[in-house]
């Protein structure tokens, strides 16, 4: 993240959690986190193996984060079976936003259920009724948004800082597993005995909607799954991409009101 992209007065405290947490474990990034924004920090998961990790840390830990989820309308049963499995062996909360019911009616009058496939345009505008203004919601009055996000995920991500200034939402985002590797990520789930969306055994590595999500093939792209009728080269929905990028923008920045 560039520092012009946050706030002047945000800069020196946004700099010494950056130092703070550059050799700290996962875990002691988000008890960090949850010290600096006491009441006001959240973390969002899909269901998938790093928001899994970053569920059992905050809820085996007892950690003061508000976990919740965007619920699309369009999930895998898989993920679905395994959010009910979290809350099975945690017992503990996990709040949902969903996308309103007269924008999702809209669409559908309009465009029938499938028009994402159709543009780029008609699928930025179903992920912005779907994910990003819900997102939008859920970080109201937030100071911290806690994401799975890792490094090796994409080329875009890559860019990224383990703590950013989200200017969109203007609130600290941090991504305890940013250093993370699928390897290490699918062990600790392991020896943890973590509830794992079971779509990722059947090649899924990045799992979103599912007319839009398919498993991936040997040596293909980590994003490869996403989107796969679009251009490779930067695909994200809208929720990660208000972060400082060097190249060009997001092909799927949020549409004007992920």
């Amino acid at each position: 993240m560039s520092a012009a992209s946050a706030a002047p007065a945000v800069l020196p405290e946004l700099d010494d959690l950056r130092l703070r947490l550059t050799s700290a474990t996962a875990l002691e990034r988000l008890r960090l986190v949850a010290e600096r924004f006491p009441g006001k920090a959240v973390f969002s998961t899909s269901f998938g193996l790093e928001d899994q990790i970053i569920s059992h840390l905050i809820f085996a830990h007892e950690l003061p984060i508000k976990v919740f989820t965007l619920d699309t309308g369009r999930n895998f049963q898989e993920t679905y079976s395994t959010w009910n499995k979290t809350l099975l062996k945690y017992e503990q909360p996990i709040e949902v936003y969903f996308p309103r019911q007269e924008s999702v009616q809209e669409l559908l009058l309009a465009k029938g259920p499938n028009s994402f496939y159709e543009s780029v345009d008609n699928r930025k505008e179903c992920c912005y009724i779907r994910k990003v203004e819900p997102l939008n919601r859920a970080l109201a009055g937030q100071q911290a948004w806690v994401t799975g996000i890792r490094a090796e995920q994409s080329q875009n991500r890559q860019t990224m800082d383990p703590v950013e200034w989200d200017v969109a939402h203007e609130l600290t985002k941090v991504h305890p597993l940013f250093d993370w590797t699928w390897e290490q990520a699918v062990a600790y789930a392991q020896e943890n005995s973590i509830p794992v969306n079971p779509l990722h055994q059947q090649g899924f590595v990045s799992i979103g909607c599912a007319p839009c999500t398919r498993a991936i093939k040997p040596g293909e792209d980590f994003r490869a799954g996403r989107w796969w009728w679009e251009d490779l080269s930067a695909k994200e929905c809208g929720l990660h991409a208000t972060a400082h990028h060097d190249g060009p923008d997001p092909v799927v920045e949020p549409v004007p009101a992920c």
